[in-house]
C-alpha cells in the first residue's frame, strides 16, 4: 500500500510534467496541469502528515514530528492514569463483576474441551485429593436427583407430542413415507413368485392350478399397480391416511389422558427405580475412578473423561443460579480488597511496560497495525487534492480568464 501510494504520487508527477511541457501547444492540458499539481500537493502533505506520527520525514528533525516514538513514555504514562482513574475505583470494578457474571463465564469457559484439558493437566493433584474426600452416597443422591428431576418427573406424552405435532405440521415426515413407499414397490417388483405362491397355497384344494396362476398374477398386478399409484400421488388417500393417523396420536399424546398414562408407563418400564439408581452409582463410580486413573496417565482415554467432569462442573457453575451467586459475591469481595490496597501498583504496570519498549520498533508495530488506513489516508489526499485543483483552476478560469 505505501508503494501504491507512492506510485501514484510519481504518476501525478509525470502528468504535471508532460501537461506543464505541453499545455501552451494544447490549452486544454492546463486543467490536466492544475488536476495533477493539486493531486501532487494533497499527496505530499498527507504524506507529510502520516510520516510525522511515526517518524521523522525523510530523516529531517522538524518539530512535532515523529510523534508516537518521541512522546512514547508521556503516552504510556497518561495511559496508566487513565486506566487508574476510570477502571481501577472498586465501586466501578464491583459494579462491573456484577453485570459480567464471572462464575457464570468460567463455567462457560471449563466447559470447552481445550479448557477443561489445561485445568485438568494442572490441578491433578488437587482433584485427587478431592475426590478421595467425597462421599460416594452424597454424590450419588445428587446425581440421581437430578435424573429423576429433569428425566423422570416431568410427563413425556406432551413434550413428545408438541414434537412430533411440529414434526408432522411442517411435513418433515414425508421423507420417511416416501422411503417406506418406495421399499415397498421395490420388493412388490422383486418378489413375484412369493406373492403368487402366496395366493395358490391359500386358495381352495379343487381349484385347479391355472386359475390359481391366474388369480395370483391379477393379485400382483393389482397389489403392484397400488404401491405404484402411492409411490406417484403426493396427495395419495394411504398418504392421507397416514398423515391424519400420525397427527392424531400427536394430539392424543398432548390432551388424552388414556395415551398420556401409557407413554409414562412406557417411561417407568424403561426406567424403573433400581435402573435409576444403578445408573447414578455406576455413573459417579465410573468418574471417580477415571479422574484418580487419568491424573496419573494424561494420554489415556480415562484423562478424556476426566475433562468431561470438569465440564460438567463448568455447566454447573453456569447453571446453578444461587452457587454462581455466592462464588461472583468471593470474587467482587476480593476484586474489592485488590483494588483498593494495589490499584496504583496495577496502572503503574501499564507505564512500566510502555517504557521498557523499543521506540522505533513500537512506532513500526503501532504502525503495521493501523495498516492500509494511513496508506489509503494519502490515497485520498491525492485524489481529492487533484478535484480540488481542477475545480480551483476551472472557477479561476471562468472568473478572470
Amino acid at each position: 500500500m505505501k508503494s501504491f501510494a507512492t506510485l501514484l504520487l510519481g504518476a501525478m508527477a509525470l502528468i504535471f510534467l508532460v501537461s506543464f511541457a505541453l499545455q501552451d501547444e494544447y490549452p486544454w492540458l492546463q486543467y490536466v496541469r492544475a488536476a495533477s499539481e493539486g493531486g501532487m500537493v494533497g499527496a505530499l502533505a498527507d504524506w507529510f502528515a502520516v510520516t510525522a506520527l511515526f517518524k521523522h520525514p525523510m530523516g529531517l528533525k522538524i518539530p512535532h514530528t515523529a510523534i508516537i516514538p518521541r512522546r512514547k513514555d508521556a503516552i504510556g504514562a497518561s495511559l496508566g492514569d487513565f486506566v487508574e482513574s476510570n477502571f481501577l475505583s472498586e465501586d466501578v470494578v464491583r459494579g462491573k463483576l456484577a453485570t459480567v457474571g464471572v462464575a457464570e463465564s468460567v463455567g462457560g469457559w471449563l466447559a470447552k474441551p481445550a479448557n477443561a484439558d489445561r485445568v485438568a493437566a494442572e490441578g491433578a493433584a488437587a482433584i485427587r485429593g478431592a475426590m478421595r474426600i467425597l462421599d460416594d452416597d452424597a454424590v450419588q443422591d445428587v446425581i440421581e436427583s437430578l435424573v429423576r428431576k429433569h428425566l423422570l418427573d416431568p410427563p413425556w406424552g406432551p413434550p413428545v407430542g408438541r414434537m412430533a405435532a411440529r414434526i408432522f405440521e411442517d411435513g418433515h415426515h414425508h421423507r420417511l413415507v416416501d422411503l417406506l413407499v418406495d421399499r415397498a414397490a421395490e420388493w412388490v417388483a422383486d418378489n413375484y413368485d412369493a406373492v403368487t405362491h402366496m395366493v395358490s397355497d391359500r386358495a381352495p384344494g379343487w381349484v385347479p392350478s391355472f386359475v390359481d396362476g391366474l388369480v395370483g398374477d391379477k393379485v400382483y398386478t393389482e397389489m403392484y399397480n397400488f404401491v405404484l399409484a402411492v409411490q406417484a400421488d403426493p396427495d395419495h388417500e394411504v398418504r392421507q391416511s397416514m398423515d391424519n393417523y400420525l397427527k392424531g396420536l400427536a394430539e392424543d399424546l398432548q390432551h388424552d389422558p388414556k395415551v398420556i398414562a401409557q407413554a409414562e408407563n412406557i417411561k417407568h418400564q424403561v426406567l424403573d427405580d433400581p435402573r435409576v439408581h444403578d445408573l447414578a452409582a455406576r455413573t459417579w463410580l465410573t468418574i471417580k475412578t477415571a479422574l484418580l486413573d487419568a491424573v496419573d496417565d494424561p494420554d489415556s482415554e480415562l484423562w478424556i473423561k476426566f475433562t468431561a467432569a470438569i465440564r460438567d462442573f463448568g455447566r454447573r457453575l453456569a447453571d446453578d443460579v444461587e452457587l454462581a451467586a455466592k462464588v461472583n459475591g468471593f470474587i467482587g469481595d476480593g476484586a474489592g480488597y485488590l483494588v483498593r490496597t494495589y490499584r496504583h501498583d496495577i496502572a503503574a504496570v501499564i507505564s512500566e511496560t510502555v517504557e521498557r519498549w523499543d521506540a522505533e520498533e513500537t512506532s513500526s508495530k503501532i504502525e503495521l497495525q493501523v495498516g492500509k488506513d494511513l496508506q489509503f489516508i494519502r490515497i485520498n489526499g491525492t485524489i481529492v487534492g487533484a478535484l480540488a485543483g481542477l475545480v480551483i483552476f476551472t472557477i479561476a478560469h471562468l472568473v478572470f480568464g
